[in-house]
């Protein structure tokens, strides 16, 4: 049986220190998803890259975070969560140093796989060490509400970031900031962070970890291809592919005798819930941080860098949100203020649905904020509903899962939400193409903003300028269909996350655990703290 959790017991300063020591990693693997953004028209130029290889530099990293990481969060609780976190420590700063200096594109694309790898460890290791060390229920909500701020506050912190750099230095300076702060946790990981682990009951499942890779890697790819090429039979097929390979896994995890996932976890309506609520959390941030990005751009015609400066503008009311929310569910059932973060983020796609070519900049920053706002709230909450519904022993695991629905959620949205965008752009655009335009560049134009801004600046001034006008109405008006499709979709997620989880406890009492450990010892796989 599992040793008894010390419920209640209150983290002291060494704790809190501790938290800021898993920020450095949390912040770093979190930027490396957006910092490329604007160096890689430097790696092109230097390396020699072709525009396959330019895709797989920026894809690479993604893919293997995401297909690793229910492999990583099952190996720590195994092998030791500080332990896993300061292995992936170590490759996530040689892989950044190997990045830096690369020679040539597949050296920089293997540094970025292994990137992937390190980054596997270190985001499930980081949440799992917080159930860990925050026993108390209100000190793990406000320390996974500074979890999810950090997280969040890294992907936006990556572009900016990267385009400071760039304009002082070399493009590896992108990949070496990772390398200090990599050193410091090192130093300060044996000190601070406690270690944690289950006792291991046979062998590692490496034939679930596997097919947990099958399974996750083609899907994602399947998607993102998607969302980039329209509807083709590869994606589908890759996507039909990873859907077999998963329920293969699951099969794998009801009759293994030790199996990489407990699928007990998933009878807690809260868990489950929870990890819904944060897919479509994750779907509907990163669907709309693709038409705002390219809205600042290509609209209103900013720079990369004053784009990116003007997206972080919108996290100054996102600081607050994260801790609000955890506050608020201290005193009330926290599926009511999870469905008000819905209710909330769900209104500022409402104003984003009068967003259009020649609007004041302020309507697409209150929108934004407050669709981020929303999105954060519920976030941080189910985060805390994932990690406290299960016991500490799983923690590894269920954060891992979670990370995992998180990507699929972000690659769901730029298709799901992109493929509405593209196809309201294409039908409205045609009311907007100036009269005698040849064919060709009215098909090349319908391709999206980005293809029309191009052609636009190879034609005469006058009837170029008359297609980028509207080209930039109907883009306006597709992300005002996409945001009638999320205010929707947030409206009715609000209704059913309250009900589905309202009254439902999102800490594993002492009773929850008893009644797991019953399932686990009739599977012959008892549980216990080493």
């Amino acid at each position: 049986m599992s040793t008894p959790e010390p419920v209640g017991q209150k983290a002291g300063r060494k704790e809190w220190i501790a938290l800021g020591v898993l920020a450095l990693p949390l912040l770093l693997v979190s930027m490396d998803v957006s910092v490329l953004y604007f160096a890689v028209p430097f790696i092109s130029e230097d390396l020699g890259v072709s525009a396959t290889e330019q895709l797989w530099i920026f894809d690479i990293y993604g893919f293997v975070l995401a297909g690793l990481l229910i492999t990583m969060g099952s190996l720590g609780d195994r092998i030791g969560r500080r332990r896993l976190l300061i292995v992936g420590a170590v490759a996530f700063g040689v892989a950044s140093v190997a990045a830096a200096y690369a020679q040539n594109p597949e050296q920089l694309i293997a540094a970025r796989a292994v990137l992937g790898i390190g980054g596997a460890t270190l985001m499930p290791s980081t949440l799992a060490l917080i159930r860990n060390m925050f026993h108390d229920a209100g000190q793990r909500s406000k320390a996974i509400a500074f979890w999810s701020a950090v997280m969040l506050g890294g992907i936006s912190l990556g572009p900016v970031l990267g385009g400071f750099l760039l304009e002082h230095f070399w493009w590896g300076s992108v990949f070496l900031i990772n390398t200090p702060a990599m050193v410091l946790l090192l130093v300060l990981a044996p000190v601070l962070l406690p270690e944690f682990k289950t006792a291991a009951k046979g062998r590692f499942d490496l034939i679930s970890s596997v097919l947990s890779l099958a399974a996750v890697l083609p899907v994602i790819w399947g998607i993102k291809e998607l969302a980039a090429h329209g509807l083709e039979a590869m994606p589908v097929v890759s996507i039909v592919v990873g859907l077999v390979f998963g329920v293969m896994f699951i099969r794998r995890q009801r009759t293994a005798a030790h199996p990489m996932i407990e699928l007990a976890m998933f009878r807690n309506r809260a868990f489950s819930g929870a990890l819904a609520a944060n897919t479509i959390g994750t779907l509907a941030l990163l669907g709309n941080a693709v038409f705002m990005t390219q809205y600042l751009q290509l609209v209103l015609g900013m720079s990369p860098l004053k784009a990116a400066l003007w997206a972080l503008v919108p996290s100054v009311v996102v600081g607050g949100a994260a801790p609000l929310g955890a506050a608020l569910a201290q005193k009330i059932d926290r599926a009511y203020v999870l469905g008000a973060g819905f209710v909330v983020a769900a209104g500022g796609f409402g104003v984003l649905t009068q967003v259009h070519a020649d609007s004041a900049l302020v309507w697409l920053l209150a929108g934004s904020g407050l669709l981020a706002a929303g999105l954060v709230m519920v976030m941080s909450l189910v985060t805390e509903a994932v990690v406290g519904a299960v016991v500490p022993e799983r923690a590894g695991s269920a954060s891992a899962l979670m990370e995992t629905c998180s990507e699929f959620g972000g690659a769901l949205g730029i298709a799901v939400l992109g493929s509405i965008g593209t196809a309201a752009y294409r039908s409205d655009l045609d009311t907007h193409l100036p009269s005698g335009l040849p064919a060709s560049i009215a098909s090349a134009a319908h391709e999206g903003l980005p293809a029309a801004s191009a052609v636009a600046a190879q034609l005469p001034s006058q009837l170029g300028d008359l297609l980028l006008a509207g080209a930039r109405t109907s883009f306006s008006h597709s992300m005002n269909v996409v945001a009638v499709v999320g205010a929707l979709m947030l409206g009715m997620t609000a209704v059913t996350v309250t009900l589905i989880l309202r009254g439902r406890a999102t800490s594993a009492s002492p009773k929850d655990e008893a009644g797991t450990d019953q399932e686990v010892v009739a599977e012959g796989k008892q549980m216990s703290i080493s």
